[in-house]
């Protein structure tokens, strides 16, 4: 697969997050400070509720800054030098059913996918993008190809080989 490729689609997803986060802060505050949203007794809180809520969706454009950000400093060949997995590493894992999985080792935005096309079958694949503070993350960070990790999901435990760190 194409790192490059594959952190421009990361960027790309991750300014379509920012923007609709700067979208949600900008209506909470406009329902906020609405002349038409005074409260008019004690018990009319709409103008109050919208003003938390626009202290939480700032608090939200923030962090998608930051995370833009980190992925926008992130090295994306260290773990070329280091054989181990770091920050930046793609990695193909393989269950026990020789299901394959590949996974993007970031610094935030966990949980985000991405489709890309892998190089050998020409499909379309899943990435989807994990953190080292992950329980997958953490078993993850400084392996090595053909290391196994295990990991328990809602009390079945899941083990997986390291085929690839690219």
């Amino acid at each position: 697969m194409d790192k490059q490729l594959l952190r421009t689609r990361i960027l790309a997803q991750l300014q379509i997050v920012h923007q609709g986060a700067v979208n949600a802060a900008q209506r909470a505050y406009d329902t906020a400070t609405n002349d038409e949203n005074v409260a008019e007794n004690k018990y009319d809180t709409l103008a109050l509720e919208a003003s938390y809520l626009a202290h939480g969706q700032s608090q939200r454009v923030a962090e998608c800054l930051a995370d833009i950000q980190a992925f926008t400093a992130l090295d994306f060949h260290t773990e070329q030098t280091t054989g181990h997995v770091v920050l930046g590493s793609l990695i193909q894992l393989i269950d026990e059913e020789d299901h394959d999985r590949w996974i993007f080792f970031g610094p935030s935005a966990g949980g985000m996918k991405i489709k890309m096309t892998c190089d050998e079958t020409q499909q379309d694949t899943e990435v989807v993008i994990i953190t080292p503070t992950s329980p997958l993350g953490e078993e993850l960070l400084n392996r090595q190809v053909d290391d196994e990790v295990e990991i328990t999901i809602a009390g079945k435990k899941i083990a997986y080989d390291i085929a690839v760190i690219a």
